[in-house]
């Protein structure tokens, strides 16, 4: 039976290298692209040959209010900046009430941007962060 319930209001859960790192809201970027080679055989004017060649991972990017977990990435920010170690990690998307509805295994993850929020007083809109991370590949868990 197909599951008809479709991905809304979904929160996603980051974990790296073992830390839970808090649920973000929106998470873009789950892509990847492949180069492809062009080779014209000879005596063969029907058709060139497609050869797939390279793959690019997109970055992953992550938003949320600013919560409690904001100091969890601060840590991690942190401890990554003093010492570059691609960890795996991986990203849940989770029901409101928490439950799974699919995960995806993410290798060798650095950070590339986290942006913090502003703060405005004549403005009443939660404070935002944003996480960009690149990556060696992922795959459905």
């Amino acid at each position: 039976m197909t599951d008809n319930i479709f991905a809304t209001s979904v929160f996603f859960k980051l974990a790296i290298g073992g830390s839970d790192l808090g649920a973000f809201h929106t998470c873009s970027g789950l892509g990847a692209e492949v180069e492809m080679e062009t080779y014209a055989e000879g005596g063969n004017n029907g058709f060139t040959w497609q050869l797939p060649g390279r793959i690019t991972w997109t970055n992953i990017t992550l938003t949320r209010p600013v919560t409690a977990d904001t100091m969890k990435i601060a840590r991690w920010l942190n401890e990554t900046i003093q010492r570059v170690e691609p960890k795996d990690g991986e990203i849940v998307a989770l029901r409101p009430d928490l439950s799974r509805i699919i995960s995806w295994q993410v290798h060798g993850i650095v950070p590339v941007r986290w942006q913090g929020p502003s703060f405005d007083p004549a403005n009443s809109q939660a404070a935002i962060e944003t996480l960009e991370i690149a990556h060696e590949g992922l795959e459905p868990s």
